[in-house]
């Protein structure tokens, strides 16, 4: 779908964002700057593990650091349901669950197709990148930050100055120094395995998305 070049109305978006990274800063920032009202829904809002190793109150966090300069927006947890037994794996539950958080809205914005599928017929989708001029797009994925953070590597290029302050906070992690080591010393070695015995890089964005958010 095509979309106006300025959004009005009423907006809804979700995603995971563990951690919320350029890309996923830069749609927010631009779906905040158009819509006159938006819902970012957190995914996955119940899991903490090696996908999600950050809670949905650190996540929200991080998304209130970063768009700091914006106050027409809201932000709902969504959790997931497959886990709970066969019954809820066709993704219905969560599709009334996400009806209830986020009710009437103009635009569902998604670039997953599996997300769609479960949608289109409730809601108006349309693609993040199809907000974002294609020279002005950052490809990054939280897979990308979470082994950067886990060999130790540069992931403060990937994440906006506000996160990274947020990330490395003293005082937010318990026993840990920060956010950052505590992800380190509970899934840093997970993550690094995962990517070298499943290709997480190569993994399709899409299977991963249904087998670990909804």
């Amino acid at each position: 779908m095509t979309i106006p070049a300025t959004i009005e109305g009423r907006v809804g978006t979700i995603a995971r964002f563990k951690p919320l990274h350029m890309g996923a800063q830069l749609m927010l920032e631009t779906i905040c700057s158009q819509a006159g009202e938006v819902i970012i829904g957190i995914g996955s809002s119940n899991k903490y593990d090696v996908r999600n190793p950050f809670t949905a109150e650190e996540t929200e966090e991080m998304i209130r650091r970063a768009l700091s300069g914006y106050d027409n927006y809201s932000v709902v947890h969504v959790p997931d349901f497959a886990h709970l037994g066969p019954e809820y794996q066709d993704g219905q539950a969560w599709r009334k669950n996400v009806l209830r958080l986020f009710g009437e809205l103009d635009y569902f914005i998604v670039e997953n197709g599996y997300v769609k599928k479960l949608l289109e017929e409730d809601y108006k989708i349309a693609r993040p990148s199809s907000l974002i001029p294609k020279e002005s797009q950052i490809m990054v994925s939280g897979t990308m930050v979470r082994v950067e953070m886990a060999k130790n590597g540069d992931w403060k290029s990937l994440v906006s100055k506000e996160v990274a302050d947020y990330l490395t906070e003293p005082g937010k992690a318990g026993s840990y120094e920060n956010l950052v080591d505590r992800f380190r010393k509970e899934f840093g070695l997970e993550t690094l395995a995962s990517m070298a015995t499943e290709g997480i890089y190569a993994r399709d964005a899409e299977t991963e998305y249904r087998r670990t958010l909804v």
